[in-house]
Formats: structure tokens, C-alpha cells, sequence
């Protein structure tokens, strides 16, 4: 009897005590930039939204999303902008605010929203945006831009992202509130 209540307690801590942990994030603080790595092909680092963390486009891998810095022909930087590749329009720009407390009041409040107008590209990046991304299986993120630079370094244009961000697995248009 007790080697039989021994065996149904070690099944049960097995089945019930341990929960997987698969390794990714679903919100969190990140910062990408656009510096290219290699010697050809090249690639830069973006942020993976559905694995939560910075990987290589070395392969152009989907729903990673990259800034990139528009430059004139001295490569002094106009404007950096979000870009993925997934096929789809996949950025929207939610609001620009003020100051970082708006900013970071009105990602906090950001619990649901309706579909609204994608783009191909998260065009004119600046600190207090906040950002809807959308990948390519449907899934949401919303993205607090903290701070950016963009400026010409070593006579290449550079491009650097510092955001905040929350994603939504299940699909719906609604993320946890804090």
C-alpha cells in the first residue's frame, strides 16, 4: 500500500509540480540597432516578438522586426523606421506623445484596440511612440519607443532603438493589464 501511494505522489508532483518553461519572454525592455555583422552576406540583429529576444536575420527569418536608418547621399541620417519581413503590413504607429509619462501611461493603459491601418513600415521612429506589430500568424505586440538615435558614426549612417514591449500570443486584440 504505501509503494502504490508512493507511485500515485510521484506521478501526480510529475504531471502537476513542474510547468514548462519554453524560454520565452512575453514582455520586457529591449534595444536593437542597425549594425551589420559579416563579411557577405551580412546581417544585423532584430527583435524576435513571438521568442522575445534579439536573433540574426542572417537567415530572414519572420516576425523580427529591425531599424533601419533613411539617409541622404553624405549618409547623414533623415528619419529610422521599424521593418520586417513577413510578408505583410505589419506596423501601425498608436500614438506620440509628449513625454515619456504620457508615452509610458498610455502603453500601460493599452489593453485593446481595433484592427487599425497597417503598414509595410514603422516609418519615422521617435522616443514616445507607442507601436502595434502585427506578425505574420496574426499575433500582437505593442512597442513603447524609449529612446532612438540616429546619427552618422564612422561616416555610415546608425541607426539605435531602445523600447519597451508586451506580446500577445492567443491572437486577440487585447493585452493583460498591469
Amino acid at each position: 500500500m504505501k509503494r502504490l501511494c508512493f507511485i500515485i505522489l510521484l506521478a501526480l508532483l510529475t504531471l502537476f509540480g513542474c510547468k514548462k518553461n519554453d524560454g520565452y519572454k512575453l514582455s520586457g525592455t529591449d534595444t536593437i540597432d542597425n549594425i551589420l555583422y559579416g563579411t557577405g552576406p551580412y546581417y544585423a540583429f532584430g527583435f524576435s516578438v513571438p521568442r522575445g529576444l534579439k536573433v540574426t536575420t542572417s537567415s530572414n527569418p519572420p516576425d523580427v522586426f529591425t531599424i533601419l536608418a533613411d539617409n541622404d547621399i553624405n549618409n547623414n541620417v533623415r528619419k529610422i523606421y521599424f521593418a520586417t519581413i513577413n510578408f505583410k503590413n505589419s506596423f501601425s504607429r498608436f500614438g506620440q506623445y509628449v513625454d515619456e509619462a504620457s508615452a509610458s501611461l498610455a502603453f500601460k493603459n493599452l489593453t485593446s484596440f481595433a484592427d487599425p491601418q497597417w503598414t509595410e513600415l514603422g516609418d519615422s521612429v521617435r522616443a514616445n511612440q507607442v507601436w502595434l506589430y502585427r506578425t505574420s500568424t496574426d499575433k500582437y505586440a505593442k512597442i513603447r519607443v524609449i529612446s532612438t538615435i540616429a546619427e552618422k558614426r564612422n561616416n555610415l549612417p546608425y541607426a539605435e532603438c531602445s523600447f519597451e514591449w508586451v506580446y500577445q500570443p492567443d491572437g486577440s486584440l487585447t493585452f493583460p493589464g498591469k
